[in-house]
């Protein structure tokens, strides 16, 4: 499926995986250009079964995406137009945001540089979010402006840092460099600059590697975990059924055997085999 045509972003597909970049001079402001581009981007990709993996970066080294277009907040046929729609649906930026969380495929977000608001809202919506030491900040200033989080900040933060981190994140409106946010949990892991691409470009193709259906299924059983343990057995058990014995599961397990699983040998570095088993 080609993916040309958009205005802020650029897309390439390798191996399963899209790297979309986002190039929004003067500093990836995540305006209606960058929403748009991003909703068809989305809207395209979830039926593409060839990208399994998406890894969203930046072609600019300060900014992920800075924030939202704060002038919006001066618009007054905005204020009228979300004022008619009401309070029982989701915002723009909520839906854009959710679109990208439920996504089929794997989100990865790469950040190089900074993000704050909207920005960070985006990168929380994703899957994973690794950042680059000495470069990558994060913030949600939008208290400080009178305002709050409203492009689910408020919901998907606390899920990752805990309600109290989320608090002192939001209510204290400060800047975040990424040691500190992979401490809270903001982060996966906070990585050597020099080191942040190749990291992520390695997860990428592992993920992409591996058969879709468990892929989906380990996502499915993890995103049940916010459920009672009892019930979230139940679904972990229906997915597992759904995937233990389907021919390609088959097929790897025997290869890994072959290869020398289950031996003292095999067993010292069973990533190493298992990866080169397939």
């Amino acid at each position: 499926m080609p993916y040309d045509g958009y205005r802020t972003l650029t897309v390439r597909v390798d191996d399963g995986v899209a790297l979309v970049t986002i190039d929004h001079p003067p500093v990836n402001l995540a305006d209606q250009e960058v929403a748009a581009d991003l909703d068809r981007f989305s809207t395209a990709v979830r039926t593409d079964e060839d990208v399994r993996v998406i890894v969203l970066e930046s072609a600019d080294p300060d900014f992920f995406l800075a924030h939202g277009d704060m002038s919006l907040a001066l618009d007054p046929g905005l204020q009228e137009l979300l004022a008619q729609a009401g309070t029982d649906t989701p915002n723009p930026g909520q839906a854009l945001h959710e679109r990208f969380r439920t996504l089929p495929q794997v989100t990865i977000g790469k950040l190089a540089g900074r993000a704050r608001g909207g920005g960070a809202e985006f990168l929380l919506a994703l899957d994973m979010r690794f950042a680059a030491t000495g470069r990558a900040w994060l913030g949600l200033p939008e208290v400080s402006l009178g305002m709050i989080p409203g492009g689910g900040g408020t919901q998907y933060l606390p899920r990752l840092t805990g309600r109290a981190r989320a608090l002192e994140i939001i209510l204290g409106s400060d800047g975040f460099d990424a040691e500190l946010a992979e401490r809270y949990g903001w982060v996966n892991r906070a990585l050597p600059a020099a080191e942040l691409d190749g990291f992520v470009e390695r997860l990428a193709r592992r993920i992409a590697s591996y058969p879709a259906a468990a892929v989906a299924a380990a996502r499915a059983a993890v995103d049940a975990a916010h459920l009672p343990v009892p019930e979230g057995l139940l679904v972990e058990n229906e997915l597992i059924q759904q995937v233990f014995f389907t021919p390609e599961t088959t097929r790897r397990v025997k290869d890994a055997l072959a290869a020398g699983a289950q031996t003292r040998e095999g067993e010292l570095d069973l990533e190493g085999l298992l990866a080169g088993s397939r």
